[in-house]
């Protein structure tokens, strides 16, 4: 088929071209950034330059391509370090979530592609009561922390737009928090913080979290692409959600720090804020059994365990070298 992958030089993008490409399909992607086309191009594909929240731009670059299918890859993410004023720090993101979802499902319905797949988030958005691990049919969080309103209402729009679709098919993926070379979890600027001992255990470390490395998210979006049905979400985790109390100072150890400093969750709520102590004690991780039936996906890192100490030691050798 045809794709075209809007956002094809994000975290995912890199990881999604070539695994798209070595699946037989031809590529498009999308970057706003005139200087990275040539990155698209080595990766086999065909660059356009096109902003997410410009229309015409969009429009232009959907109609040229005549896709089959377009994904939606679009965030705004790389220099998001300020997590106390979450909101403010995704304000591009949601825009491209809201916005640039519609300027994008209006392209694609005007090209007349068939399948329309987009990337949501499997994490803090679950309802924070009940099981530690949740499925689609959970709801999303009724009455989240003030500080992530904004971008949970972002989320819930793009996932009602997309699965809402009958012309073209709409598929959504909820990734996990994210990890790979110097990405996510261990991106530079999250080893940084915990050698730093900048990211402390709030209260108990009750809240569950799922990951998922980029390798394997690309590898669910190409199953979404043949497999994936119709108005459905599916949770793209790995195959252990874990509680921060053990994640938290495991990746810590791997990454060679002490381990992290132990606050109480009133202390948190005063400089870090009630949504950063949610995510530490409250919030819910996501079960990836639907993605695993329907996609016959199965994740080539089934725990963060095994995949942060791969990426953490193969970040070491490097360094060595």
């Amino acid at each position: 088929m045809r794709i075209l992958v809007a956002g094809a030089t994000g975290a995912v993008g890199l990881q999604l071209v070539p695994q798209l490409i070595a699946a037989g399909h031809s590529v498009v992607g999308t970057t706003r950034t005139p200087a990275k086309a040539a990155i698209i191009r080595r990766m086999g594909a065909e660059p356009a330059i096109a902003d997410g929240l410009d229309a015409p731009a969009i429009r232009a670059a959907v109609i040229a391509a005549k896709p089959d299918v377009v994904i939606d890859q679009m965030t705004d993410l790389a220099d998001v370090t300020d997590l106390r004023h979450f909101d403010r720090a995704f304000a591009a993101t949601n825009r491209l979530r809201t916005q640039g979802t519609d300027f994008l499902l209006a392209a694609a319905r005007e090209a007349g592609v068939k399948r329309f797949i987009a990337q949501s988030f499997c994490g803090w958005t679950y309802g924070r009561g009940g099981e530690p691990v949740k499925t689609e049919a959970d709801a999303l969080d009724s009455d989240p922390p003030e500080e992530l309103r904004r971008t949970l209402d972002a989320i819930q729009y793009l996932e009602d737009a997309v699965t809402s679709l009958a012309n073209p098919e709409g598929i959504v993926l909820r990734y996990g928090s994210f990890y790979g070379p110097d990405t996510g979890m261990l991106s530079r600027a999250m080893i940084d913080q915990l050698r730093r001992r900048r990211v402390p255990l709030i209260g108990g470390g009750g809240g569950w979290w799922s990951f998922i490395h980029v390798e394997d998210v690309a590898a669910a979006t190409v199953a979404a692409v043949e497999r994936g049905v119709s108005g459905n979400i599916y949770n793209i985790v790995d195959d252990e959600p874990a509680p921060v109390s053990e994640w938290l100072p495991a990746l810590a150890t791997l990454v060679g720090a002490r381990p992290p400093i132990r606050v109480p969750a009133w202390l948190g709520r005063l400089f870090a804020g009630e949504h950063l102590v949610s995510m530490m004690t409250e919030v819910r991780g996501g079960s990836n059994a639907k993605a695993r039936q329907e996609l016959g996906w199965r994740p080539v890192h089934p725990s963060w365990r095994q995949g942060f100490a791969e990426v953490a030691s193969r970040a070491t050798t490097q360094h060595a070298a």
